[in-house]
C-alpha cells in the first residue's frame, strides 16, 4: 500500500462505508472500507480540505470480540399497528465466522473508537444490522490513492 497511518482513527470520517472484505482470525482483524473520508488533519494528506478513499484496509492489532449483537425490529401492518417485535440477540461466539462473512459487501453506517474499543454498526448482506464491539491494542490504515470527495 502506498500510503499508511498508525493510530490515526480519528482523522478518518467511516461512516456510511461500503465494506470489501472482512478477515478475523486468532488476534487478527482487517477490513477493506470504501467510500471512506480522509480529514486534513491526517499525516498523509497534504491537501487542505477533506479527501476519499477506496480499498482502505483499517487493521485492529490484538484484537477480541467482546460482543456480536443482531440488532432487534419492530413490524406493523398498514394501518401502523405493532404486529410483533424481536428482540436484539447477542450471538454466540461459535457463529461468529459465519456471521462476519455477511458483512461483505455490506454497508458499515457508523464505526467509532473511543479508548481501545471499536464498534461497527453493519447493515449485512443477510437483512439484518448488526453491532460488533471489539478491542485492541492499535490500528492501522492503509490505502493506495486519494480520491476527491465533494460535500
Amino acid at each position: 500500500m502506498k500510503y499508511q497511518t498508525i493510530n490515526e482513527f480519528e482523522h478518518f470520517e467511516l461512516n456510511e462505508v461500503h465494506i470489501s472484505d472482512v478477515e478475523v482470525t486468532n488476534g487478527f482483524f482487517h477490513i477493506v472500507l470504501d467510500d471512506v473520508v480522509i480529514l486534513p488533519e491526517n499525516s498523509c494528506n497534504r491537501d487542505i480540505r477533506k479527501m476519499r478513499a477506496n480499498d482502505l484496509v483499517l487493521k485492529i492489532d490484538d484484537m477480541k470480540i467482546q460482543r456480536l449483537t443482531r440488532e432487534g425490529y419492530k413490524t406493523y401492518n398498514a394501518d401502523g399497528k405493532l404486529l410483533g417485535q424481536t428482540e436484539d440477540t447477542v450471538i454466540p461466539e461459535s457463529d461468529y465466522s459465519g456471521i462476519l462473512k455477511t458483512f461483505t459487501d455490506g454497508s458499515a453506517y457508523s464505526v467509532t473508537k473511543e479508548g481501545n474499543t471499536y464498534t461497527f454498526i453493519v447493515d449485512a448482506t443477510d437483512e439484518s444490522t448488526y453491532e460488533l464491539v471489539i478491542t485492541g491494542s492499535g490500528d492501522r490504515q492503509e490505502w493506495d490513492r486519494f480520491l476527491s470527495w465533494n460535500e
